[in-house]
């Protein structure tokens, strides 16, 4: 029986340093390729991005490069599925690899297990020293929560997984990506799945490597945005965000209302309630530094402890931006905040 024919949609915007490794990733798929579509969908790139996806257009024609102007994701996904010619679609990530059968498990998935997306583990991994040790701590429940294709956990349905597979009818059935939506399209996408009673299926046998920052910088201006963007998106769309998404922004107002109150009514109760729960914070945050420089080789050890509070703290503190954001979207306006 012939494969279905299926689309390959990835939004890009200046991924000079992966995009090469990426798309070689794709092109070495199992799946056969007469039977599928390679569709980058740039938003803007002003580095060498698009240069180097035309050189290898040359070598794989199926190859294509669309324009996006609006240069967020959601914008990108919706232009790649109205040029999507695919029964399928397979939306990933150019910050990321693939290993050779992950299109093919996806497919077989859909066909196969009662589901509308179906997705994989997400193998984080970094370059460098620093890179790495923020791989190893993104890679642990006190990292992420339990944000479960993160970890290696078994097969089963899910409230999310990363990037996914879809049938081409669900779009037409319950619309398009949130183009509202900077950050967390993907969770909105899904909750939307589950609200029209459909099912999400996590495959541990699928697997991708993705690529997380390599800076403190770039980790904690991640954990900004993430942070802040959730509380838009539980603004735009209530019920798409679950309370793990909240747990820093918890952490850093009870930090900030305990220090607080202690200096208003004195630290004999609020004072030992802040002390008790940083004591619990660091001694997470060493047990976990400990287990990961073990994996990863004790000269780890020197800079894990700072990550954990640096990602968590910068996380919490972009939630409390969202909510001074949110105005302008209650105004109808759409942007990056």
């Amino acid at each position: 029986m012939q494969a279905p024919f299926i689309s390959l949609v990835l939004p890009v915007r200046n991924e000079e340093k992966y995009i090469r490794a990426c798309a070689e990733s794709l092109f070495l798929q199992d799946y056969p390729e007469e039977r599928m579509e390679v569709l980058f969908v740039d938003g803007c790139s002003t580095d060498g991005t698009v240069g180097i996806l035309r050189e290898i257009q040359r070598v794989h024609p199926l190859l294509r490069v669309l324009n996006n102007p609006n240069r967020t994701v959601p914008y990108a996904m919706n232009i790649g599925i109205r040029e999507s010619r695919g029964e399928f679609i397979v939306r990933m990530d150019a910050h990321a690899e693939y290993a050779p059968d992950y299109v093919s498990r996806c497919i077989r998935a859909l066909q196969t297990v009662e589901c509308d997306n179906a997705g994989g583990v997400c193998v984080t991994k970094g370059r460098g020293y620093m890179g790495r040790a923020i791989a190893g701590a993104l890679s642990t429940p006190f990292g992420v929560g339990n944000s479960m294709f993160r970890l290696d956990v078994r097969s089963g349905y899910v409230d999310t997984v990363p990037f996914g597979a879809f049938r081409r009818e669900l779009f037409d059935r319950i619309g398009l990506y949130d183009e509202r939506l900077t950050r967390n399209q993907d969770n909105e996408l899904n909750y939307r799945i589950r609200q029209n009673g459909g099912k999400i299926y996590l495959d541990r046998e699928i697997r991708c490597t993705y690529y997380c920052r390599d800076t403190l910088r770039g980790i904690m201006k991640m954990g900004f945005q993430n942070g802040m963007w959730n509380v838009i998106t539980m603004f735009l769309c209530p019920g798409s965000m679950g309370l793990r998404h909240f747990v820093p922004l918890l952490f850093v107002l009870s930090t900030i209302g305990l220090a607080l109150l202690s200096l208003a009514f004195g630290p004999q109760v609020f004072g030992v309630l802040l002390l008790l729960e940083w004591f619990a914070y660091l001694s997470l945050d060493a047990f976990y530094s400990y287990t990961v420089a073990q994996s990863l080789g004790l000269r780890y050890l020197p800079v894990l402890p700072v990550i954990f509070p640096a990602f968590h703290i910068a996380y919490g503190l972009g939630s409390l931006r969202g909510f001074f954001a949110l105005r302008r979207f209650a105004r109808g306006k759409r942007g990056k905040a």
